[in-house]
């Protein structure tokens, strides 16, 4: 069962659930308001499975602008939560070894705020790399759909842009290697109902094309991530509240040699085998 967010014939932005194939059944015209409001539900996929047994509007998703799914939940990150991914901050600058190695190995995880709902870019929308970076990659992962209660209800993919020039200079750039304008992106849809050991099954694969060839690959698996998804989103709910939920991005496998920097006109696509595939050009801002 899949939970959208979508753009109709008419210029309205919808719900839709999808239960087979690619028909979205439009839920918003049951008086669905929001992606958190289904999210709550002590049981979301009973809920959509009601609700796709009455006669509501259906449309083809091809026919349909899928948007970013998300409505009001804050969007955040972990890091160094795979061991390539600790390397490789740890490449960037040897003032920032030890501190991403130490946070590795520790009980309480690196996490980080990464972007407001409405910024969040969704399939086919551009994503930024800064004009003042030299190093620029995107981060495939997984994303964490986690309901008010901190339960995780459902899964996306997340593209966590990053300028690792910024970062690697000095660990307080953080947050402007990490947030900025298209600096993250969601979709295609939130995937409900597999539980942890079927997703961390699921494979992902990055693929960078320029001029229509393919600049750069890689896989990954989630069963790489070190730390489990309800302790990633209990130390995320710890000392604050979420009324609406949050997306929280687990963290990335795959990182492109150092000499690779992407460019304007790039496109990445990122699949998670147990979810689709979300694609999105770059541009800089």
């Amino acid at each position: 069962m899949k939970l959208c967010k979508f753009v109709n014939r008419e210029g309205s932005v919808r719900l839709g659930c999808i239960t087979d194939g690619t028909s979205i059944i439009d839920v918003s015209a049951a008086g669905v308001e929001s992606i958190a409001s289904v999210l709550d539900q002590t049981d979301c996929i009973a809920y959509l499975r009601t609700l796709s047994g009455r006669p509501l509007p259906r449309v083809e998703a091809s026919t349909v602008r899928l948007l970013a799914p998300v409505d009001h939940q804050e969007i955040w990150a972990a890091g160094v939560t795979y061991l390539r991914s600790k390397k490789a901050r740890m490449e960037e600058s040897e003032f920032s070894a030890t501190a991403y190695d130490r946070v590795y190995e520790a009980e309480r995880p690196e996490l980080f705020f990464k972007c407001l709902p409405e910024k969040a870019a969704g399939p086919g929308e551009p994503v930024g790399i800064r004009a003042d970076s030299k190093w620029s990659v995107p981060e495939p992962e997984l994303a964490l759909v986690i309901n008010s209660r901190g339960k995780v209800a459902g899964y996306t993919i997340g593209n966590d842009m990053s300028s690792r020039d910024i970062e690697g200079e000095n660990l307080l750039y953080l947050p402007q290697a990490k947030i900025y304008e298209g600096s993250c992106a969601l979709g295609p849809w939130i995937q409900l109902g597999a539980p942890e050991p079927e997703a961390r099954r699921w494979a992902i694969a990055l693929q960078i094309r320029r001029n229509a060839e393919v600049a750069f690959k890689g896989e990954t698996s989630v069963g790489q991530i070190k730390r489990r998804f309800d302790e990633l989103a209990g130390f995320l709910f710890r000392s604050q509240s979420f009324r609406r939920g949050a997306v929280l991005l687990t963290g990335t496998g795959i990182v492109p040699p150092d000499g690779f920097t992407l460019a304007e006109g790039d496109e990445v696509q990122i699949e998670i085998s147990g979810i689709g595939a979300l694609r999105n050009p770059v541009k800089t801002v």
